[in-house]
């Protein structure tokens, strides 16, 4: 296999600062520097070396199922934060039967997130 890991994904976002909002100061991801670009967009740390960069862009494509997956240790208090914040979520549901269970809710900008909590062991 070529391929080790996911270093990153990129999201396009209309306004980066009104993202940021959502993804930094709701879901808690901290910014990382980032070059000097000529477009407009930040980079963010999703824990474990991971990362999501949003580029600022005039147009951001039509949700028709694609998505970006976070993982979460406790879904039920993210759905509850979320919503508190004004965020319209999912409710939680299974994962094919499995005890993962995940919910989905819409960035400032349309962009899919699917919150995951792993199965359970034991």
């Amino acid at each position: 296999m070529l391929i080790a890991d996911i270093h990153h994904v990129s999201l396009n976002v209309t306004d980066s600062e009104r993202a940021l909002g959502f993804y930094r100061d709701l879901l808690g991801m901290s910014e990382l520097e980032r070059p000097a670009f000529s477009f407009g967009g930040a980079w963010l740390d999703a824990g474990n070396g991971r990362q999501v960069h949003l580029i600022e862009t005039p147009h951001v494509p039509d949700d028709v199922g694609q998505h970006v997956a976070f993982s979460v240790h406790d879904l039920e208090r993210a759905v509850d934060a979320l919503r508190e914040a004004g965020c319209e979520v999912s409710d939680a549901k299974s994962v094919g039967g499995t005890t993962a269970r995940q919910a989905f809710v819409l960035d400032p900008d349309g962009n899919r997130v699917e919150l995951h909590q792993p199965a359970q062991s034991g």
